[in-house]
This record gives structure tokens, sequence and C-alpha cells, in this order.
């Protein structure tokens, strides 16, 4: 285990995911640098940070000290040349392979050789995002969920060519922050992203069959699920989910199982993205008083999770263990999707996919066969 205490760890991009993942590690007791190429989000990262903890002075869950102490171990440099001394720097920029590129390129400059380098991408390769680098040994992955300081979740990310070494320090450091890192192979969505598909694609294959998204939802809620795949669309923005969807489509060569469903496409087109435009498929809609539990719709959905789990488990990298844990901390999920393919048993598993395979249309038919890993899994 590295000792932890002091080492100083750098944060570039100061939105919303770049500031909550300072205040992980400044809560932690590190001293944070942070910047942003943009001068308003550095002139403004004290006192948005300030704001985000007041809250919890205010309900008691920090005493103004504790906050103040907190904010103190935070420094803002005018750019990454002040970012020079950390050990480690995250980068929380926009979803661009190549500004991210040029990022760490600049990054490589100004540190030291065996300071770790690490970004937050959710969708990226991390290869590609070190790829022209003198040292791409020492990048990796550290996908943290949004909310920062409050998911526990920190998925961790090695390419090929990551060392050992930088891997156990990122880890060290963000677990002793709070979290709980699972490790992972360099491929799209990671696992959260990947595994999480059929969760929504099985409610919007539903949905265009004439199932209604307030029936889906409770059937799911009734198995212990907090919210339903409609609902969680509708929290996430369908654009969002919609940007996704598409982006793990192409970079699995557009593979049924990642289908794109029209329903979804529609529902961006017409604007109705979920909680923050007032309406979705569930939000600002009537509820429906006659649903509840309904195995079919939890068979299916859970059938199709285990299924993608399973194939990805099957390229390696992963455990069936991580997985689920990934799945139970990332989504909030009740259960991991082997601990769900245990409760059904394999032949009901095997079963539904056979049934969903045989009345799926020609498009995709393939979305449901059966992965080879599935029964030595569960």
């Amino acid at each position: 285990m590295t000792e932890t205490g002091d080492v100083k760890v750098g944060i570039v991009g100061l939105g919303v995911m770049g500031l909550g993942i300072a205040q992980v590690f400044a809560a932690a007791g590190h001293p944070v640098v942070v910047t942003d190429a943009y001068p308003p989000a550095r002139e403004t990262a004290a006192a948005r940070l300030r704001a985000a903890l007041t809250p919890r002075v205010a309900f008691g869950k920090m005493t103004a000290g504790v906050r103040d102490a907190l904010l103190a171990r935070v420094s803002v440099a005018p750019s990454v040349a002040g970012l020079a001394g950390c050990a480690m720097v995250i980068e929380a920029i926009a979803e661009n392979i190549a500004a991210k590129q040029a990022l760490f390129a600049g990054l490589e400059a100004v540190l030291a050789p065996d300071a770790v380098l690490a970004t937050n991408t959710s969708s990226l390769s991390v290869a590609a995002i070190a790829s022209g680098l003198k040292h791409p040994d020492r990048l990796l992955g550290l996908h943290f969920f949004n909310p920062a300081p409050a998911m526990r979740l920190v998925e961790l990310v090695a390419a090929p060519a990551t060392s050992v070494v930088a891997l156990a320090l990122a880890r060290d450091l963000t677990e002793a922050a709070g979290k709980q890192v699972v490790t992972c192979a360099d491929r799209p969505g990671f696992i959260v992203n990947r595994c999480a598909r059929p969760f929504y694609g099985e409610a919007l294959a539903m949905l265009e069959e004439g199932v209604r998204p307030q029936a889906v939802d409770a059937a799911m809620r009734a198995a212990g699920y907090r919210l339903g795949p409609f609902a969680l669309i509708d929290l996430i923005g369908a654009d969002i989910n919609l940007a996704a969807s598409e982006g793990l489509a192409t970079a699995m060569a557009n593979h049924p199982r990642y289908h794109v469903f029209q329903a979804l496409r529609d529902q961006v087109q017409r604007g109705n993205l979920g909680r923050k435009t007032g309406s979705g498929f569930v939000t600002g809609q009537p509820d429906d008083p006659t649903t509840g539990a309904d195995d079919s719709i939890v068979l299916r959905i859970e059938a199709t999770l285990a299924n993608e789990a399973a194939t990805l488990l099957a390229e390696g990298g992963v455990t069936a263990e991580a997985t689920d844990k990934a799945l139970r901390l990332g989504l909030n999920f009740p259960r991991g999707p082997f601990e769900s393919a245990r409760r059904w048993g394999l032949p009901r598993i095997r079963a539904e996919l056979i049934r969903l395979e045989r009345r799926a249309p020609e498009h995709l038919k393939t979305r449901y066969t059966i992965s080879p890993a599935l029964g030595a899994m569960i």
C-alpha cells in the first residue's frame, strides 16, 4: 500500500465533474491543484466549491471548520505548468480525443517522469488517448461517476501499456479517498456503461412493442430497483443516454446488442429529455395505479443483462464479482447481473434468451444469442 498522506493531486477541467473530483481528494487530506483552460472556470472555482459544501454545513453533515480546511487545500493554477509536483493528475475535460491527447502531451512536459496521468473519460479508448506520449505506460483511466463526491464507484481502466506501478498508485490514492475501485480492461463502455445497455435497451424494445413505460418501471421497482429504466433515462437525460448509446453502438461495430432504438431518438427529437425539461418517458406523465410486479418484464431485462455481462467477462480483464459490484454501486442496482442470473437459474435465463431470439425481428435476432460464457459463470 502506498503512503498517500500529503501526496499532491492535480485536476484539469473545472466543470461539475472536475470540481467534484477535486473535492473528493481534498476531503481526504490531499493538497489539490486545479486548473482549466477557460478563465471564468478558474475564477469561479473556489466560490463554486464553497457553494457546494455550504449545504452540508447547514444540515450538520460537516462543520464550518472542516469545510474551510478542505477549501484551503485546493489551489487554482493559471495553467498546467502550475501542476508541477503533482504525483497524479486527473483530466476531466470534454470528451474529445484530440484535446485530451494535447493536454497530456503538455502535462508530460511539466510533471515528473513517475507522475501518473489519469483520464476520467467514460467513452474513449485510454490506449488511444495515450498514443503519442513519451511514457504511455503512466496513463490510465479513472472513471468517476456523477456526482463524484457521493458516488462510491470508480472504474480503474488499465490500457495494455499501463504499468502496474501507475495502477497501484492510482488505486491506493482513490481507495484512501473513500472510493470503491474496480479494475477493468480498456474496452468500449468499460463495465457499467457497457453492461447497463440492456437495462435501457430492453425497456425501449418493449416500449416499441406496446408495453407502457410505467409498467416497465413499476415491475423493476417491485423487483428491488430504486429506479426503473425509463425513470433513469429521464434522470440522466434522454439526450445523454442517446449519445452514450450511439457511441457504444459505433464502438461495437453496430452489433444488434447495442441497437439504438427509434423510441429513444424520437424522444430526443421531440425535446422530451426528462427531468431537465419537465417531460420525459415517465417525468410529467400521470401515474398508473394498475401497474406493479411483473416477473416477465424483470426476467427479460435481467436475462439480457446477464448475457451482456457474460460476453464482457469472456473478453477478459474483469471478474464476475467486479462486474456485480460495479453495477450495484454505479447504478444503485439491488444486485449485479450474475447475482440476478443465479436467482433465476441458468435454465430460465437460457430459455428466455431463446424465446426472445425466436420472436425478434431479423435485424435483432443476434441481440439475444446466448454467450458461450454464460453457463460457466452462473
